[in-house]
């Protein structure tokens, strides 16, 4: 088999993408919402650095990455592309430094310490980082994610630290929830964005919907999918870096 040249789009992905777009713009058509205000995210954690590189080259700029280790060697390599890379992991409180330093986007923080390292560790020649609080809308014990009842303290927290710009909500839903439990879950999400607007917070995203869930969550006014599987296909048994 003849592998795809460098300079062209691997073309699995090009369907993939096609197929992911097609299902943004019926769920927003069903919606009555403009497909072009919901960004979509790449989760190309697990990918190799060509991979992103030919998604690159089908008009994606953004890709969100769990794992430091992984994903530093892969943004060294892809510099010269301008991308813009979400930490979308579990933050480790030994971790946030780095993260302060190469990522623009951080969409896991639940706790003002993590918020107060990020903000003193981020340079002062980089902008502000971007950052979304994660929610544990449903209240599952696995899930990280502060809880909708503190989350009014968390916001005032953070509301003032320098080197941080708070632009909205994350969640994470059950895998395999259906798709009642889905849009229950969206929702509480969004009316807690909506809460803190009514606050003064000029937040907006909305970090939800993934693969399974992405119709549910732009029924219920997503900004923006955090989209891997239904992209890359799915990622090998391979064991997650050694953070």
């Amino acid at each position: 088999m003849l592998s795809t040249p460098q300079n062209s789009p691997d073309p699995d992905l090009a369907c993939n993408l096609d197929t992911v777009r097609a299902r943004i713009a019926q769920a927003a058509a069903t919606a009555g919402r403009d497909p072009a205000q919901i960004q979509l995210l790449a989760v190309s954690k697990g990918q190799a650095a060509e991979r992103i590189r030919s998604a690159s080259l089908l008009g994606l700029t953004d890709f969100g990455e769990n794992y430091v280790a992984e994903a530093v060697p892969k943004m060294g390599q892809l510099a010269s592309l301008g991308l813009t890379w979400h930490f979308i992991g579990r933050i480790q409180a030994n971790k946030t430094r780095m993260i302060a330093s190469v990522f623009h986007w951080v969409h896991g923080v639940d706790r003002e310490q993590v918020a107060q390292r990020l903000s003193d560790q981020r340079g002062h020649f980089l902008a502000p980082l971007n950052i979304c609080l994660q929610v544990n809308v449903l209240g599952e014990a696995s899930k990280a994610g502060v809880s909708p009842a503190e989350l009014p303290a968390l916001l005032d927290a953070v509301r003032g630290l320098p080197r941080l710009r708070l632009r909205g909500l994350m969640c994470m839903l059950p895998y395999g929830a259906d798709a009642a439990l889905q849009r229950e879950g969206f929702a509480r999400l969004r009316q807690l964005r909506d809460d803190a607007q009514a606050r003064g917070f000029a937040l907006d995203t909305l970090s939800m919907g993934m693969s399974a869930d992405l119709e549910a969550a732009v029924t219920e006014g997503s900004t923006l999918l955090r989209i891997g599987t239904a992209l890359f296909g799915p990622r090998s048994a391979a064991a997650a870096p050694v953070e």
